[in-house]
C-alpha cells in the first residue's frame, strides 16, 4: 500500500527507522499502517508518477 502522511504530521516507519517522507512511500499492508489510516495520520494514496522529460525539438 502507497501511504502519504496529512500534512503537519510527522509518522514515523517502525520497519525503516525514520519517518514517513511527505511525498509518500510504499509500505507493508500491516496492522500498523491500518491503525495510521483509521486514525487519520496517514491517507492512502496513489503512486506519484512523473512523466519522462523529452527533449524540445529546435
Amino acid at each position: 500500500m502507497f501511504v502519504k502522511p496529512v500534512e503537519g504530521r510527522h509518522v514515523p516507519d517502525p520497519q525503516r527507522g525514520d519517518t514517513l517522507p511527505a511525498e509518500g512511500r510504499e509500505v507493508e499492508p500491516t496492522q500498523y499502517w491500518q491503525r495510521r489510516v483509521a486514525d487519520g495520520d496517514v491517507v492512502e494514496a496513489e503512486v506519484a508518477s512523473t512523466p519522462p522529460k523529452t527533449k524540445k525539438e529546435a
